[in-house]
Formats: C-alpha cells, sequence, structure tokens
C-alpha cells in the first residue's frame, strides 16, 4: 500500500532516508539541503524508482562556503522559493546541542534534521547526538553505523519557519 505524499508518514519515510544519506557522508560535514519530490513526478526520470517511497529526495546545491547555523544559511534559505510541484523539504546540518534536561552539561556536537511538507501543521525534526569516544568504545565494533535519533515538537521552531517559509513563496515574483 502507498502512503500518500502529503502525510505525516510520507514526511517520516523521507527523513529517515535523508537520515541515512547524511550518516553515510560522516561527520563534520557542511548542511545539506533536500527537495522532496513526489516519486509519481519523477518515476520516468529514474532508473529505478522506489513505487512504495511516496516522496524522492532531491539533494540541492548550496554554497559550499554557508556554516551550519549560520547567519548566512538562514539569509539563504529565507531567499528560496520553490516550485509547486516541490512537496516540502529536509534541512539537515550540524550544530552544538545542549540538552536543557541535564542541567550544566556541556554541549555537544549533533545533527539536526528538519523538514516541512506544504501541507500546514506536517513537520518534523530529528536530532542525532554524534557518540563520544567513550561511547563508541563502550559499543564495540560497527558503533558508529548506529543511528540513534531523538525528536519532539518545539524543536527548532525557526528553522522549520525558514524552510516552510520557502515553500510559501512565489519563485516567479521573487528578486
Amino acid at each position: 500500500m502507498t502512503v500518500p505524499e502529503t502525510t505525516p508518514q510520507a514526511l517520516n519515510q523521507a527523513m529517515l532516508e535523508a537520515v541515512e544519506f547524511v550518516h553515510a557522508e560522516g561527520w563534520d560535514a557542511a548542511p545539506t539541503l533536500f527537495a522532496l519530490v513526489p516519486t509519481r513526478l519523477l518515476a520516468d526520470q529514474l532508473a529505478d524508482p522506489d513505487e512504495s517511497a511516496p516522496l524522492t529526495l532531491v539533494v540541492q546545491d548550496l554554497p559550499e562556503h554557508i556554516l551550519p547555523g549560520s547567519e548566512e544559511l538562514g539569509d539563504y534559505m529565507s531567499r528560496l522559493a520553490w516550485p509547486e510541484e516541490i512537496a516540502g523539504v529536509v534541512l539537515a546540518q550540524e550544530i552544538m546541542f545542549r540538552d536543557a534536561a541535564l542541567g550544566d552539561a556541556p554541549a555537544r556536537p549533533a545533527r539536526l534534521f528538519s523538514g516541512v511538507l506544504r501541507v500546514e501543521d506536517v513537520e518534523l525534526t530529528l536530532l542525532q547526538l554524534r557518540p563520544t569516544e567513550e561511547e563508541l568504545v563502550e559499543a564495540g565494533p560497527f558503533a558508529e553505523d548506529k543511528i540513534e535519533l531523538r525528536g519532539g515538537p518545539e524543536v527548532a521552531p525557526g528553522v522549520l519557519q525558514a524552510l516552510r517559509y520557502g515553500l510559501e513563496q512565489d519563485p516567479e515574483h521573487l528578486d
């Protein structure tokens, strides 16, 4: 059964694919931006389309000098306008994360995955903490292959708002 492309389940599936893609690239990477295109629109152009995936990730080129979490990234995102064929967007970036629940614990590297669909209120943010050396030793071989994700409401609302803004703009009327 195919999942409709405008549902939270479709975004979840696309986000997990984005997580796997970025994780395979390794840590200390530049931000990665994905357009989410309905697979049905690309089926003729893909060698082996995944018919069970309602959305296909299409990696977008970002200027190389843009750093994760930077004002430049925010500025760049605010100038994007996506054509209506794009169902949604996912941004992956490395950040420093401090867990407020742990009190004064130091911030640690993490990946922030933020995604939105054009459909109102369909959005998701996931966080992947970078394992410490101690955690890698404790977990044994292949520890770096394990992906643990966190998520929740009200995580990175500004990023979600910036992504949604680009979906709401008319690409033909931007300066």
